[in-house]
């Protein structure tokens, strides 16, 4: 078995990011991947799967690559970060800072909620990512629309996007409902391990007031992109499960096609297509991750050097 370096802490250039650096013990022979959870999660879901075994991160290094899995600045292990100062462009900017000190460029790899960071973070860092695969990512706040608000208080708001309705606190952070989690983050394929679905639900965490909002596009708060010279000819993969109600073909593709259209070299990739199908959201987490890891790397590896 090969062995795996893991050293974990706080950024040298911020205590505000807590990071896990993963390598081959022999050293690495590919470019450095960067590792950034969704929302409700933390860098752990990259780590460790329900059922205890080794997750994407373990099995990136086993492919050649260094990888450093970030928690956001202000959730998990990172610094605290006052929920008034906890903005998307907040984390891009904390994000970036610590792009930037990687020893070379590398590749981004975004799930869900931070796939809107990951454009900003091209748009801002371009030059220290050489290739962006999104994994069922959030599109901008260019070509997302806005929600229907269906009630309105002093301390919240609840929106209908796409096909669940959402309660958002907008001063506290807004937990993920057992609904939510059953329908949205499982959903109804077959490969997410569900013998371990208290185990996963336990661990996730809540989503801090702002980034909530800005989430849902709610009076058009999400990440915009306002230059999108640095996305000219980058690589770019949006990979999409076929059990996942919120990211689907049409919803999903819509992102690549507007990439495409502002000069990425942007591919998709619907799983079912390789001959992956029952995912669903997490799906890093459930039974087949390691395949769907291995059509990430093959593409990475065809789409830059070293």
């Amino acid at each position: 078995m090969q062995e795996i370096s893991h050293t974990c802490g706080f950024s040298a250039t911020n205590p505000a990011l807590w990071i896990d650096h993963l390598e081959p013990a022999e050293g690495a022979i590919k470019l450095p991947l960067v590792l950034v959870h969704g929302g409700g999660h933390t860098g752990t879901c990259y780590l460790l799967k329900p059922d205890g075994s080794p997750g994407w991160a373990q099995h990136f290094v086993k492919l050649g690559y260094p990888v450093y899995v970030l928690d956001w600045p202000g959730m998990g292990r990172s610094g605290h970060v006052d929920y008034s100062k906890l903005t998307g462009e907040f984390i891009c900017k904390t994000l970036g800072e610590f792009i930037e000190t990687l020893p070379e460029p590398c590749a981004l790899l975004t799930h869900s909620m931070s796939g809107a960071y990951g454009w900003r973070l091209v748009q801002n860092y371009g030059r220290r990512i050489k290739a962006v695969v999104g994994v069922a990512p959030a599109p901008p706040g260019n070509i997302q629309d806005e929600p229907k608000i269906l009630e309105q208080g002093k301390e919240y708001i609840v929106v209908q996007r796409g096909d669940f309705k959402r309660r958002i606190d907008l001063f506290k952070p807004t937990p993920l409902s057992d609904d939510l989690i059953l329908q949205k983050l499982i959903g109804d394929g077959d490969k997410f391990p569900r013998d371990f679905l208290n185990s996963y639900a336990s661990g996730l965490s809540v989503t801090p007031p702002k980034l909530a909002y800005e989430r849902g596009n709610i009076a058009g708060s999400q990440l915009k992109i306002t230059n999108t010279g640095p996305f000219t000819d980058k690589p770019i993969l949006i990979v999409t499960a076929d059990n996942d109600r919120d990211h689907t073909y049409k919803i999903d593709g819509a992102i690549v096609d507007w990439l495409q259209e502002i000069g990425a070299a942007a591919e998709f990739c619907y799983l079912p297509d390789r001959g992956i199908s029952g995912n669903g959201h997490m799906m890093m987490l459930e039974k087949n991750s390691n395949d769907i890891a291995v059509v990430i790397s093959k593409w990475i590896d065809s789409r830059v050097s070293h």
